[in-house]
C-alpha cells in the first residue's frame, strides 16, 4: 500500500469546493483522489494523471462518475485540460512505495532486479539500457547534478570499467559498484542512494517534466484556484520554488515609472510558507521526511512570460 505524503495538508491547502473540478497530476494508487472525492458533491469532477501502467490499472477500480484518469505524463496536462479551467491541483513528485517495494521495477537497490526504473516502462529506454551506451562523462554529469554526488567521478569510472566486463542490468550489481567506489557517506544512508535518485531522474525526465508542466498547471488554474506541489529533493523544490516566486511578482517592463495603484497583479499569491511533514507522520512513514509542500493562489492577473530552464541548470 501507498500512503499519500502530507496528505490532509494538501487537501486542505486546495481549499476544495464541492461543485468544483480538480487535477490530481500524481495519481499512483489514489490516496489524494480519494481524499478528493469525499470533499466533493455531486457537480464536482475530478481528473487524475499519471503515466504508470500500474496506476492506470489501480484507478480502473475508482468507479465514481465524476472521477476520469488519463495515463500521461506532466508534460501532458495541457492537452489533457484542453480549455477548461479548474479548481485546484494537486502534484506529489515521489515515486510511491509500490514502485520502490517492487523489485521487478528497479527503482531500489533494497532488492535485486532488473535495473528498469522507468515510470511507464513502455516507453524510453531503461537504466541499464543508458547505461550502456552513455559515455563516461554523461554518466559522471548525470550522477553529479542529479544525484548532487561527490563521488561522482569515481562511481562513474566505476560503472564504465565494470560494463567492459559484462553489462550492468541488476540493481543488485550497480549498487555493490557504487558501493565499492563511494569511500564516505552519511550514517544511515547507504552509498548507492544517490547515484539511484541521479539515474531514476534522468531516465523519467523527471525535471524537465515538472518545467514543462508548471506554464501549463498556471495556466488551467481559474481565478482563486489553488496550486499545491509536493517535492521530495532539493533539485525539484528549487524549480517550484522560483516558479512560483516568478509568477508571484507583478512582470514591469524595465524602467517604466509607475505607481503602486499603477502596478499590474501578478498571476499568483504565494499561500503561507513551505510546509513539512509532522514529526508523528515521519515516523509512521519515513519517506515523508524529505517532502515539502508549496501551495499558492491563482489571481486574475495576466499570465506571466517565465522562462524555465529543467535540469541541472537550476542548481545553484
Amino acid at each position: 500500500m501507498h500512503e499519500p505524503v502530507l496528505l490532509n495538508e494538501a487537501i486542505e491547502a486546495l481549499a476544495i469546493r464541492p461543485e468544483g473540478t480538480y487535477v490530481d497530476g500524481t495519481f499512483g494508487r489514489g490516496g489524494h483522489s480519494r481524499a478528493i472525492l469525499e470533499r466533493l458533491g455531486p457537480e464536482g469532477r475530478l481528473i487524475a494523471l499519471d503515466r504508470d501502467p500500474d496506476a492506470e490499472r489501480a484507478a480502473r477500480k475508482i468507479t465514481d462518475a465524476r472521477f476520469s484518469f488519463f495515463r500521461t505524463a506532466f508534460s501532458g496536462l495541457a492537452q489533457v485540460l484542453g480549455s477548461r479551467k479548474v479548481q485546484g491541483m494537486l502534484f506529489d513528485f515521489g515515486v510511491s512505495s509500490p514502485q520502490l517495494d517492487d523489485p521487478r521495477r528497479g527503482f531500489s537497490f533494497r532488492a535485486d532486479g532488473p535495473l528498469d526504473m522507468r515510470m511507464d516502462p513502455t516507453q524510453g529506454e531503461s537504466a541499464a539500457q543508458w547505461l550502456a551506451r552513455a559515455e563516461q562523462k554523461q554518466i559522471q554529469e548525470a550522477v553529479r547534478d542529479y544525484g548532487e554526488e561527490r563521488f561522482a567521478k569515481q562511481i562513474a569510472a566505476a560503472i564504465a570499467a565494470a560494463r567492459s566486463r559484462e553489462p550492468i542490468v541488476r540493481t543488485r550489481q550497480l549498487a555493490d559498484l557504487v558501493a565499492k567506489a563511494v569511500r564516505t557517506r552519511e550514517p544511515g544512508q547507504d552509498p548507492a542512494t544517490r547515484t539511484f535518485q541521479a539515474l531514476r531522474i534522468h531516465v523519467n525526465r523527471e525535471l524537465e517534466e515538472v518545467s514543462l508542466m508548471l506554464p501549463q498547471a498556471l495556466a488551467g488554474l481559474a481565478p482563486e484556484g489553488r496550486l499545491a506541489l509536493i517535492s521530495f529533493h532539493s533539485l525539484e523544490d528549487r524549480i517550484v520554488k522560483r516558479f512560483l516566486q516568478q509568477a508571484a511578482r507583478p512582470e514591469v517592463p524595465r524602467g517604466l515609472p509607475l505607481t503602486e495603484a499603477q502596478m499590474p497583479r501578478p498571476a499568483l499569491r504565494l499561500i503561507g510558507r513551505a510546509l513539512r511533514a509532522t514529526e508523528q507522520e515521519t515516523r509512521r512513514n519515513p519517506r515523508a521526511r524529505s517532502a515539502i509542500l508549496r501551495v499558492a493562489e491563482r489571481t486574475a492577473g495576466p499570465l506571466p512570460n517565465i522562462r524555465i530552464e529543467p535540469g541541472a541548470r537550476w542548481r545553484n
